[in-house]
């Protein structure tokens, strides 16, 4: 209750916390969009944690895939190519 009368008396607060949040939760479901990672996007729909899962999602769990495969291909091309000299 004493929260509600907070952001209540202090409307510019609950202001940023709304664009804060949505401008993360937009970031990360586009990028779980464009990686098609369903369950990811799913949870980052449902889940509201005023944008510290997103942040996470973005900067950690989004990116562990892409330095996956840049490795793979990295490695296979050394391997390809030392194998062909």
């Amino acid at each position: 209750m004493a929260n509600l009368i907070f952001l209540t008396q202090h409307p510019v607060f609950l202001i940023f916390i709304l664009t804060w949040t949505l401008a993360w939760k937009g970031i990360a479901l586009w990028k779980a969009a464009q990686r098609r990672q369903v369950y990811w996007f799913i949870t980052l729909l449902v889940i509201n944690t005023i944008g510290i899962l997103p942040i996470l999602y973005v900067y950690l769990f989004s990116e562990w895939k892409t330095i996956k495969v840049f490795k793979k291909k990295h490695t296979k091309t050394n391997e390809e190519s030392t194998k062909e000299e």
